[in-house]
């Protein structure tokens, strides 16, 4: 059996690039990090690390062992932070990611009915874009992650997925004076084929590069950013048009834009969590709480979420879960 302490010395290694930065990083000596070392070689029969220069440099076997150790890890430090506060030993506490627009609209809510239901349980809040949240989940150093994806995953992750919304997709250009900001007139995004776009990276525009592709056409994309305010703010110059998600435009509108649904194009907001369940209480009283979030901020109801505004579909599964005392001491990045 691998032991735990040599699992930890290796993911320190594999994180700081050294054995003297593992050492301090872990309060360690130096000759006890080589140590560990050693005898993780020893005991896995594979040589991990070599010598490169004055450091060294995991090798093929060695980086495979040291990502699962950081998942490893992850999850003891999870189990002990939830059996803690199951035994009253310390406060609990909850931790969670999401993209930016989800951080912009309903997660803020879902943070202080959390806080104003549980107050002794902390609540932090961190942005990441999905493929980290994920793995920062798969690691365990958050507890949720509120993802996005344009379909159902194609095969089990390995997570579960609390359903929170379904939101659509606008093609969003320049306003004309005195002309409507929003429409529920269907887009087309070939009728724009010729104008210059604006979209995010090569990750997060594959997408709308697929659906233009469908359309016929390859979309010129000038200007690239992830940030929706700037987005908006460039479509209403006329530099360019663009795609945006419900929630990316109910988190900031510009007078300047135009914004009309496209049909058939719709992204998923889900809740994910890892493991078999039942989840931590606090835990699953956040989760509670961010599927009644999502459908109040479209225009649902706490309860019974439906389509009260034309720019969002809401789809939403109850969860339940145990409650427990819960404290949100969150600061929000921009």
């Amino acid at each position: 059996m691998l032991d735990v302490a040599r699992l930890r010395v290796l993911a320190a290694v594999a994180r700081h690039g050294s054995v003297t930065e593992a050492a301090r990083a872990l309060g360690y000596a130096q000759p006890s990090v080589s140590h560990h070392l050693a005898r993780l070689e020893a005991e896995t029969g594979s040589r991990l690390v070599q010598r490169v220069g004055r450091g060294v440099r995991l090798t093929d076997a060695g980086r495979v062992l040291a990502e699962r150790a950081e998942e490893i890890l992850g999850r003891l430090d999870a189990a002990e932070a939830e059996l803690a506060a199951h035994t009253g030993l310390r406060a609990g506490r909850v931790r969670l990611a999401a993209f930016p627009s989800a951080l912009g609209t309903f997660v803020p809510r879902a943070a202080a009915a959390f806080a104003a239901d549980h107050p002794d349980v902390e609540l932090r809040l961190s942005e990441a874009e999905p493929p980290e949240a994920i793995r920062a989940l798969r690691s365990g150093d958050i507890d949720i992650a509120v993802l996005f994806a344009h379909a159902p995953p194609a095969a089990p992750d390995g997570l579960r997925h609390v359903p929170l919304l379904t939101e659509p997709v606008h093609l969003v250009t320049p306003r004309a004076p005195g002309g409507e900001r929003l429409s529920e007139e269907a887009g087309r995004l070939s009728d724009h084929a010729a104008s210059r776009w604006i979209s995010g990276c090569e990750r997060c525009r594959e997408q709308l590069v697929r659906a233009c592709e469908d359309e016929g056409f390859t979309p010129d994309i000038a200007f690239t950013t992830d940030d929706y305010v700037a987005v908006q703010a460039l479509v209403a110059q006329g530099l360019g048009v663009t795609t945006l998600p419900a929630l990316a435009l109910h988190a900031v509108r510009d007078e300047g834009v135009r914004a009309v649904r496209l049909p058939g194009q719709t992204r998923l907001v889900t809740a994910a969590v890892h493991g078999e369940p039942p989840d931590p209480p606090a835990t699953a009283a956040v989760l509670k709480h961010l599927v009644r979030a999502a459908s109040v901020i479209l225009g649902g109801t706490p309860d019974e979420p439906h389509e009260a505004v034309p720019r969002a579909d809401v789809t939403a599964s109850r969860t339940a879960g145990t409650t427990s005392r819960a404290q949100a001491s969150a600061s929000l990045p921009k």
